[in-house]
C-alpha cells in the first residue's frame, strides 16, 4: 500500500506543475485550499517507517509538512487553509448510522502524529481548520463556493473523489490519487458525466469506503449510461418506466432494482453531497497566511530530527521566495531560454533543457570516436525500470545531463523523452562511435527499454578493474578513490534526505545532474587510468576484449529474453510443500516434547542443547552452541531430530525461495522471469545471478528436480541442456600432464570407476558403486584441497582408511601431486595464480603467518586455475554460440548458464541440426590436451533436459 501511495504522490506534483502553468499563463494567484485528511493517509502510506530519537513515528509529519511546504513554495499563496476533520462525528452520522462503519480504525502510529502536525502547520503561520459536526470536505466546499460567488480561482488539493461534484470554472480540483486534472472537462472525461451530477453518479453506484450504499447492482458503466438518459435520480424516478427500453445491459431489470432501492438511493444522495453553507464566519480575507513562528519551529525540527529543515531554517532557505526560485520561471519560455550548469573545481556539468543544448551535444557526439555514457532509472530491474535520464561524457571534465522524468514540485520543464530518443538512438545504434560505461550491461539493457540496441561497446570499468584484479570492490565509488583519490556523490548522499530514502525521479535535478554527470565523467577518467595497465599485460589485455567484454551484451541479451515459468506447477508445489512442512513441524516438536520457534537459533539451543542433552560441536562467537547446517549435519548422523530440522530447513528454503518467490517474479510484459547474471559476482570468474538465484536451486533431490519442472519451453520449441562432463578434472589433466588421467580421458573412461580401479587395484568392472562413490569424492576433494580428515567425513569412513584413499590416489597419479605442489611454491612466490586464458587470481595471504590462513590460501591457490578455467570456457562457449544464434533466427535462443550448464530454447521442427551444433560448437570452442565433452538432454522443462 505503501507503493501505491508514493507513486500517486510523484503524479500529483507533477500534476501540481501542470496547475501551476495554468495560473501563471492567468497572472492570478488561486486561494489554495488543502484537504489536510487526505494528506494524513497519504503521507503515512508514502513515506517509510521514520522515528525520532525517542522511537516516536514521525513518517506522517515528514511528508504533509513537505507537501505543504513544497506546495507554498510553488505558489506563494496570498490566501490558503489546511482543513481537516474534526473529532467526532458528522451530522451524515446522525442521518445513517452506518456511515463510513466499515472503515478500519485509524493506525495509532498515525494517530500520534496529529497533533505534532498541527503545530507545524500552525507555526509555519497556515489557518487550520477543524469545523465540529461536518467533514473536511463540507468546510472547503464552503470556502470553494465563497471564492467561487467573488469570482476568484480556487485551487483544490485533495485525494477524495467526490470533490468532483465542487468543480467550474473558478474551481480545480487536483485529483492526487490518479493522472488527471479535474477541471469541468476533465470530470466528464474521468467519470462519464459533468460536475453537475456527480452527485447522482456517487449515490446510484454508492461507495464502499464511506460505507454510502447505492443502488445494489449498478456500477459504474450501469450510472453512466442513466446519466446520459436522464438529469439526475429525480428525472429517473419520474421516469422509471423509460429505463427498461433503454439499450443498455440489465435494462429490464434495471427498472426493480431501482424501484425496490429507491430510499436507498435517496439517501445516498444526501449523504454523497457536500455542504456549502457550513456558518464558518470566515471570509475570505482571514485565510492569509501569518509570518511563521521561526524559533519555534527549529525547537520542533530538533526535536523530530529534521536536520536538513533545521540547517534551512537557520540559512534561511526553507521558505522560498519568489525571487529565490531556482527552477520557477515567470513563464515556459523563461524556462527553454535557461541554461543549467553546475561547476565543482575545473568541471564543467550541463544540464539539457532545451532542444538546442541537446543539438549542441549530438553534434559533438556524432564527431566523437568514443564517449562515456550512463543511465539513471527508477528501478535496478533492467527489465522494468524506467528511465529517469542520461549522462554523456566526451572529454574529461565536461558532461550532461539530460533529465527525461523527475517528478516533484516546481520541477523544471524537461525535454519530451520521444525527441530525446530519436536523436540518441542514431549515436548509440552507430557502431563506429565507440562506448563506455561502467556495469555497461545495466545501461544497455535501459536503453533497449527504449527500443535502442546499443553497438559499438568496447569498454566496461567494471570489467577493466575485474580483470586487473578479481579481489577488488569495482563499484564506480571504489574505484574513484582508488585510482582517481576523488571522493564521488554516492546514490546513497544523494537520495537520503533526513533519514528519509526517495527515489531518484524525486530528486531535485540540478542536485541529480551533479550526481549523474559525475558519473560519466568518471568512467571516462577511469577507463583513462585502467586501460593503459590493462593494455600492457597482454594475456589480461586478450581476457578483457575476446571474452569478458563480448560476453556482457551477450548476459544482456540472455537476461532480456528470460525463461518461460509455469506459475500454476510451482504454486501447486507450494502447496505439497506447505504441508509437508507443517507434517514436519508436528514431528518435530512431538521429538522435542514441546511446542517451539524451529527458526530461532535460541530456541533450539534449548532444545537440542539443554533439554535434549545432545553434544555440543561448536560455539558461536558469543559462547553459544551453535546451530548452524555445519552442525546439525554432524549431529543428523546420530540423531533423528537434528535431521529432521535440517529437512525443514530445506523445504523452508526452497518455498520461500523458489515455489513462493518466483511466481512473484514473472513479468507481466512477457510471461517470464528475467534473472541478473553477475559478471564480478565471483574472484575465480565463474558467473553468478540473483532475482532469481539460478545456481542455488538442487540438482540431485526431488525438490530440486520439482522446481525445474516449472521452467518450461513455449509451444513450439523444446528445453536443451548442454552440460560439460567432468570439465575441472579434465582441466587438471590438461595442468598435471599426469599421463594415467591424460590416457583416461583420451579412451573417454568413467573417470571415477577408473580411479576406484587404479587405487584398488582391481579390474574397472569389479568397482562397485559404492567404491566409486568413494573414488569420485577423492576425484572432486582433492582439487578443493580436501585433507584426510575432510575425506572421511565426506564418505563416513575411518580416517586411515581415507588416507588410504588419497595416498594411493597420488601413487597412481603423480603428477597431479607434483601440480599442487609446484602450485604452492609458484603462487607464494607470485601472490597469484592464473588460468589457462591468463586470468589471474590474487591470494593475498598465501605468506600469512597464520597456518589456519596459509592453507585456505594454497587450498585456493591449487583449485582456482581449474574454476577459473573452467569459467573462461563455459564463457567461450557462449560467445561462440552466440555467434551461431545469430545466423539461426528464432530456432535456437540461449536462455541459461548454470555452473557448467547451457540452456536453450530450440524449435522443435530444427531439434536435431540444433543439438548437433551445440555439442559441436561447446566440445571445440577451447583446446585442451583432452577432449571436452558435452552431455546434452532434451525435455519440456528443464528437469526432463538436463
Amino acid at each position: 500500500m505503501r507503493v501505491f501511495y508514493f507513486y500517486h504522490f510523484l503524479v500529483y506534483s507533477l500534476l501540481t506543475l501542470y496547475i501551476k502553468s495554468e495560473f501563471i499563463m492567468s497572472n492570478q494567484k488561486p486561494i489554495i485550499l488543502i484537504d489536510g485528511s487526505s494528506y494524513l493517509y497519504r503521507a503515512f502510506f508514502a513515506t517509510p517507517s521514520l522515528t525520532n530519537q525517542k522511537g516516536e513515528p514521525t513518517g506522517a509529519i515528514y511528508g504533509v509538512t513537505n507537501m505543504i511546504r513544497s506546495l507554498i513554495n510553488q505558489y506563494h499563496p496570498s490566501h490558503i487553509a489546511v482543513v481537516f476533520d474534526a473529532k467526532g462525528g458528522s451530522f451524515r452520522k446522525e442521518i445513517y448510522s452506518e456511515y463510513k462503519a466499515t472503515r478500519e480504525a485509524m493506525p495509532e502510529d498515525l494517530r500520534v502524529q496529529i497533533e505534532p502536525i498541527h503545530t507545524i502547520l500552525k507555526a509555519m503561520g497556515l489557518p487550520l481548520l477543524c469545523v465540529d459536526g461536518v467533514e473536511a470536505d463540507d468546510v472547503i466546499g464552503t470556502l470553494a463556493k465563497q471564492a467561487e460567488a467573488e469570482n476568484l480561482s480556487v485551487l483544490i488539493s485533495t485525494g477524495d473523489k467526490d470533490m468532483a461534484q465542487l468543480v467550474s470554472g473558478h474551481i480545480t480540483l487536483i485529483n492526487t490519487m490518479n493522472n488527471l486534472i479535474l477541471d469541468p472537462e476533465g470530470v466528464e472525461k474521468k467519470f462519464g458525466v459533468p460536475p453537475a451530477k456527480i452527485i447522482d453518479f456517487l449515490a446510484l453506484m454508492g461507495d464502499s469506503s464511506d460505507n454510502i450504499p447505492g443502488v445494489p447492482g449498478v456500477g459504474e458503466k450501469t450510472a453512466t449510461s442513466l446519466l446520459t438518459e436522464f438529469n439526475g435520480i429525480d428525472d429517473i424516478y419520474n421516469n422509471l418506466d423509460k429505463v427498461a427500453t433503454l439499450t443498455i445491459r440489465g435494462a429490464k431489470s434495471l427498472k426493480q432494482k431501482l424501484l425496490d432501492n429507491e430510499n436507498d438511493a435517496r439517501l445516498s444522495y444526501l449523504l454523497a453531497t457536500i455542504k456549502t453553507d457550513v456558518e464558518l464566519n470566515l471570509k475570505n480575507e482571514q485565510l492569509k497566511p501569518e509570518p511563521p513562528d521561526l524559533n519555534l519551529l527549529k525547537d520542533i525540527f530538533a526535536y523530530q530530527g529534521f536536520n536538513r529543515w533545521l540547517n534551512e531554517l537557520q540559512n534561511g532557505t526553507f521558505f522560498k521566495t519568489e525571487n529565490q526560485q531556482l527552477n520557477e520561471p515567470q513563464n515556459n519560455a523563461a524556462i527553454d531560454s535557461t541554461v543549467h550548469q553546475a561547476q565543482t573545481a575545473e568541471k564543467h556539468y550541463e544540464t539539457i533543457l532545451t532542444h538546442e543544448q541537446l543539438d549542441n551535444w549530438v553534434k559533438k557526439l556524432q564527431t566523437s570516436k568514443l564517449f562515456a555514457f550512463d543511465t539513471e532509472t527508477n528501478s535496478v530491474d533492467h527489465f522494468h525500470a524506467q528511465l529517469i535520464g542520461i549522462s554523456l561524457s566526451i572529454h574529461p571534465n565536461e558532461a550532461c545531463y539530460i533529465p527525461l522524468h523527475h517528478y516533484y514540485l516546481g520541477v523544471p520543464k524537461q525535454l519530451p523523452i520521444d525527441d530525446v530518443i530519436e536523436k540518441l538512438k542514431p549515436i548509440f545504434e552507430n557502431d563506429k562511435i565507440k562506448k563506455i560505461g561502467q556495469n555497461v550491461k545495466f545501461d544497455y539493457s535501459i536503453l533497449a527499454n527504449y527500443g535502442i540496441t546499443v553497438t559499438g561497446i568496447t569498454f566496461d570499468t567494471m570489467l577493466e578493474s575485474y580483470v586487473l584484479n578479481s579481489n577488488d570492490r569495482h563499484d564506480m565509488d571504489s574505484l574513484a578513490q582508488k585510482h582517481l583519490d576523488h571522493k564521488t556523490i554516492t546514490y546513497d548522499e544523494l537520495t537520503k534526505i533526513d533519514r528519509k530514502k526517495i527515489t531518484i525521479d524525486m530528486v531535485d535535478i540540478e542536485q541529480t545532474s551533479l550526481y549523474a554527470s559525475e558519473d560519466a565523467d568518471i568512467t571516462l577518467l577511469l577507463h583513462q587510468k585502467l586501460w593503459p595497465t590493462l593494455e600492457a599485460k597482454e594475456k589480461l589485455k586478450t581476457l578483457f576484449t575476446t571474452i569478458e567484454m563480448p560476453l556482457a551484451i551477450i548476459l544482456a541479451n540472455m537476461e532480456r529474453t528470460g525463461v518461460l515459468i509455469d506459475e500454476q506447477q510451482l504454486n501447486h508445489y507450494s502447496k505439497e510443500l506447505k504441508i509437508k512442512l507443517e507434517q514436519l513441524e508436528k514431528q518435530i516438536h512431538e521429538l522435542a516434547g514441546e511446542v517451539f520457534n524451529i527458526a530461532s537459533p535460541k530456541q533450539l539451543q534449548v532444545i537440542l542443547f539443554e533439554k535434549n542433552q545432545l553434544p555440543i560441536l561448536k560455539k558461536t562467537p558469543k559462547g553459544d552452541p551453535s546451530t548452524n547446517e555445519e552442525v546439525l549435519s554432524e549431529l543428523a548422523n546420530d540423531y533423528q531430530l537434528p535431521r529432521l530440522i535440517l529437512e525443514y530447513r530445506g523445504l523452508a528454503k526452497l518455498k520461500n525461495t523458489y515455489t513462493d518467490k518466483l511466481p512473484l517474479m514473472i513479468s507481466e510484459k512477457d510471461g517470464r522471469i528475467h534473472t541478473n547474471y553477475n559478471q564480478i559476482g565471483t574472484v575465480t570468474g565463474r558467473l553468478s545471478s540473483n532475482d532469481p538465484n539460478l545456481q542455488n536451486i538442487p540438482v540431485r533431490n526431488e525438490e530440486g528436480r520439482k522446481i525445474r519442472q516449472a521452467f518450461i519451453a513455449p509451444k513450439g520449441y523444446k528445453i536443451v541442456s548442454a552440460d560439460y562432463s567432468q570439465i575441472e578434472l579434465r582441466i587438471m589433466a590438461h595442468l598435471s600432464q599426469d599421463k594415467n588421467l591424460l590416457d583416461a580421458f583420451a579412451n573417454d573412461k568413467d573417470i571415477h570407476r577408473f580411479t576406484a580401479s587404479e587405487i584398488l587395484a582391481k579390474p574397472e568392472n569389479d568397482v562397485s558403486s559404492e567404491e566409486r562413490r568413494r573414488a569420485k569424492a577423492v576425484n572432486f576433494g582433492l582439487i578443493y584441497g580436501m585433507s584426510a580428515f575432510g575425506l572421511s567425513k565426506q564418505i563416513n569412513i575411518a580416517r586411515n582408511e581415507a588416507k588410504f584413499y588419497i595416498d594411493s590416489y597420488f601413487e597412481r597419479y603423480p603428477s597431479v601431486e607434483r601440480y599442487m605442489e609446484n602450485t604452492r611454491l609458484l603462487a607464494a612466490e607470485k601472490g597469484y595464480v592464473e588460468t589457462l586464458s591468463g586470468r589471474r587470481l590474487y591470494l593475498p595471504k598465501i605468506n600469512s603467518a597464520s597456518g589456519i590462513e596459509k592453507r585456505a590460501a594454497e587450498r585456493a591457490a591449487i583449485n582456482a586455475p581449474m574454476q577459473g578455467t573452467a569459467a573462461d570456457i563455459i564463457k567461450t562457449a557462449m560467445i561462440a554460440m552466440n555467434r551461431f544464434i545469430k545466423t539461426q533466427g528464432d530456432h535456437i535462443k540461449m536462455i541459461m548458464q548454470v555452473h557448467d550448464e547451457l540452456v536453450f530454447e530450440v524449435q522443435e521442427d530444427h531439434l536435431d541440426q540444433m543439438v548437433k551444433q551445440i555439442k559441436l560448437i561447446m566440445e571445440n570452442c577451447y583446446k585442451l590436451d583432452v577432449p571436452l565433452r558435452v552431455d546434452v538432454g532434451i525435455g519440456d522443462n528443464w528437469d526432463e533436459a538436463h
